[in-house]
């Protein structure tokens, strides 16, 4: 058991380290509004498509193996999205509310916190499975996401052919997705190993990828959102943080998924609340107060569920 803890702390504490290094230089007014826009930004354009593409080019792993993985987290996500919608249309009674809600539930931060903690725990193997993982898990958020949210548009031209054009245009648009593709393809045909200048500077690129992300998601932390949180954005947290890895576990286990691919499983799964469910919630005429409540309680409070949830699959044995 001694054992397990201490894999859980070392998967865990470097992610909150730099979570609370970016806090405290928001507090400090080292880390302004701007710095954060343009630091994400940065990030989210440059540094994880380049984590993502030679994470996967540069790696050995049989994608063909990791199809079960795949299906259990797509059938995992659905789960979670249809049954946060149906308790949103019975205790929610806001429109503008419901969406936040059901977003907040299903909606992970994989592409900062769980390739993160999945990097933290398994290397570079661990890492090019996430990437494939989020890769496809991305995609069918975005259109989750829009799905739940549209109920409060009040937009005349805003129809299910405008919003089917925007998720379109969304993910051939996201370099994530592009990237992930683009190294596929590379993959896939008779092409020399990337080498020399060009993979120096990705490389150089993709190590600056995950602390900058999580040092601006720690201040972007709004701590009065969080130690106030709304009772339903308590739901929201307790759907992300406690329900989420339960049923992710339950349906692993269903498929008989173990070791890293449950590892991996789990930890996208049991990452807060994405930081894009903020932005797409006030784009899109949702709660911003409700998006951000979740967000902020989720990104700290999840990061110690994580850990528990980690120390208790590898007491187990089953990550």
């Amino acid at each position: 058991m001694i054992d397990a803890i201490v894999f859980a702390i070392t998967i865990v504490l470097p992610n909150l380290f730099l979570m609370w290094l970016g806090f405290f230089m928001q507090r400090r007014g080292e880390a302004s509004q701007t710095f954060i826009d343009q630091a994400s930004s940065f990030v989210f354009n440059y540094c994880l498509p380049c984590l993502l593409f030679f994470s996967v080019v540069d790696s050995d792993v049989d994608y063909g193996k990791q199809i079960t993985l795949i299906l259990v987290g797509i059938l995992v996500t659905f789960i979670l999205f249809i049954g946060a919608e149906f308790y949103a249309k019975r205790f929610v009674k806001r429109p503008e509310d419901q969406g936040v809600f059901v977003q907040g539930v299903f909606r992970s931060n994989m592409a900062i916190i769980g390739l993160a903690t999945v990097a933290n725990a398994y290397g570079a193997q661990g890492l090019s499975i996430g990437a494939v993982y989020m890769g496809v898990v991305t995609i069918l958020f975005n259109i989750l996401a829009v799905i739940t949210l549209s109920r409060v548009s009040k937009s005349v031209d805003d129809t299910w052919v405008s919003r089917g054009t925007m998720i379109v245009k969304k993910l051939l648009t996201n370099p994530l997705i592009l990237a992930l593709v683009g190294a596929f393809v590379y993959k896939a045909l008779p092409l020399p190993p990337l080498t020399g200048v060009i993979h120096t500077t990705g490389d150089l690129l993709a190590a600056v990828a995950l602390p900058l992300a999580l040092i601006c998601a720690g201040a972007s932390i709004n701590l009065k959102s969080m130690l106030h949180p709304s009772g339903l954005s308590m739901q929201a947290s307790i759907g992300r943080i406690v329900i989420a890895p339960l049923i992710a576990i339950a349906v692993g286990l269903g498929f008989g998924l173990s070791g890293v691919h449950m590892g991996v499983l789990f930890l996208m799964v049991a990452s807060p609340t994405a930081a894009a469910s903020y932005v797409m919630a006030k784009a899109m005429g949702g709660n911003d107060v409700l998006a951000a409540n979740i967000l902020a309680f989720t990104t700290v409070v999840g990061m110690f569920g994580m850990a528990i949830g980690a120390a208790s699959l590898r007491a187990l044995g089953l990550m």
